[in-house]
């Protein structure tokens, strides 16, 4: 398994953490790499979650989540939202978005979302999202490849807000 993992780890991948609350008024995050678009008509995401995570359920019962896409420079929310922590969310400057999902500040983009289906993906738990609203700023990604953090230039991007109709 190692091996294959290794491999696996040559494709580079953006950082994100999603972000929920629970029917409680808990707050959810969570780190992942596994962020992608999925449909443009309708507005459609997924992600994945190891189905042995502690928040597992809660996520999925949750029924909302939200992914911040990280910014180069954000490798503390990254190790942050990866590990075990009863606060994970104390010192973390955040806003919430349409459907009460926390937002975290500064980061690259954000995608507030309605969980449109679960699926079973082996020792995952797919989630696929229905977007209704997103931002997006400059700046440049942070990036995960090889087991470590990188950073990637891009040219300078102009900031944009929108809502998913």
């Amino acid at each position: 398994m190692r091996s294959l993992r290794d491999a696996l780890g040559q494709f580079a991948t953006g950082v994100a953490v999603v972000t929920a609350v629970t029917r409680r008024g808990d707050r959810l995050g969570v780190t992942v790499n596994s962020f992608t678009s999925v449909s443009l008509d309708p507005p459609l995401v997924l992600w994945c979650l190891a189905r042995r995570a502690p928040s597992a359920p809660a996520f999925a019962e949750a029924g909302r989540f939200a992914v911040n896409v990280l910014a180069a420079g954000q490798e503390y929310l990254s190790r942050r939202f990866a590990t075990p922590l009863p606060d994970k969310f104390a010192g973390v400057e955040t806003h919430p978005e349409p459907g009460g999902s926390p937002v975290l500040t500064g980061t690259l983009a954000h995608f507030a979302c309605r969980t449109v289906s679960t699926y079973d993906g082996g020792d995952h738990l797919i989630f696929v999202g229905e977007v209704e609203h997103f931002r997006r700023a400059e700046g440049e990604p942070l990036v995960f490849h090889s087991g470590g953090y990188r950073v990637f230039s891009s040219p300078d991007r102009e900031m944009a807000f929108g809502t998913v109709d």
